[in-house]
């Protein structure tokens, strides 16, 4: 199993569901590129950690390692890597769990009020962003506690040793810069992923997945997974109810569950 995080995250995001899983499976979990302990370096923000440099070095991983056709499971960016490793290897993988973003939103995620949601995309590419945070702890502190807040369901709090680890990762030198490379290497949320109708049924991801769609996530609605076979040609659709954006954090126990749902296939 590949477990693969998100923003702002690194591989701790796992820390609840790790032991659910660790008696089941070998568990891969790393941290990807930019983030967390990975490696942080001057490379072409477009060709390394952007969706196809992440793709390639997960596909690079498992190959590395001889991974017998695992799990992928991943949330927020590294729901976006899942995705797009089972699109174009599904020989490598026996199934992936994701959470939204997924495609197929359409054009409402242009509205207005769901723009207010993703106005960081557009900070992360201004050179102001790394003026403003990239080495401050404190500043790092305040601003991914907001996130965390902001985009969790009613039910959770946020734990402080969360946000001590991630000010330890995001807030040193060049951490959160490395960080944002993410959203500098290509198109925002809004791009042809979310929006575009697949040109022909052959065009979906043909791996199995589940998709684990929180009842409260501020910036995916539950409407918005109406579409979902359209563009995944095996889904099993699953509603989280009353929790948020961190899926992995906020239902350990569902998506744990999710993931082992495939080791009786």
């Amino acid at each position: 199993m590949v477990l693969l995080h998100g923003w702002p995250g690194d591989r701790t995001d796992y820390a609840d569901v790790v032991p659910l899983l660790r008696d089941h499976a070998e568990l891969v979990v790393p941290d990807l590129r930019g983030f967390g302990e990975s490696d942080k370096h001057g490379a072409d923000p477009a060709e390394q950690y952007g969706v196809g440099g992440q793709a390639r070095s997960v596909i690079g991983l498992i190959e590395d390692l001889n991974l017998h056709r695992p799990v992928i499971a991943g949330y927020d960016i590294g729901s976006r890597i899942a995705q797009t490793v089972g699109r174009f290897r599904p020989d490598l993988v026996r199934g992936l769990v994701v959470t939204p973003p997924t495609p197929g939103v359409g054009d409402r995620v242009l509205n207005p009020e769901t723009q207010r949601q993703f106005w960081y995309q557009t900070f992360h590419r201004l050179d102001l962003a790394e003026h403003l945070l990239d080495g401050k702890p404190d500043a790092i502190r305040s601003y991914l506690r907001h996130f965390w807040q902001a985009w969790s369901g009613p039910d959770f709090t946020v734990d402080e040793a969360r946000i001590d680890h991630l000010v330890s990762v995001y807030g040193g030198p060049g951490a959160f810069l490395a960080s944002i490379n993410w959203y500098r290497s290509g198109p925002p949320a809004t791009d042809r992923y979310l929006v575009e109708r697949p040109s022909n049924p052959d065009d979906r991801i043909s791996a199995p997945a589940v998709v684990l769609w929180p009842g409260q996530d501020p910036l995916f609605p539950f409407e918005w997974s109406d579409r979902l076979h359209e563009y995944f040609a095996d889904v099993d659709l699953r509603r989280v109810e009353n929790i948020g954006h961190f899926v992995p954090a906020e239902a350990a126990a569902a998506f744990a569950e999710a993931v082992r749902g495939y080791l009786i296939l």
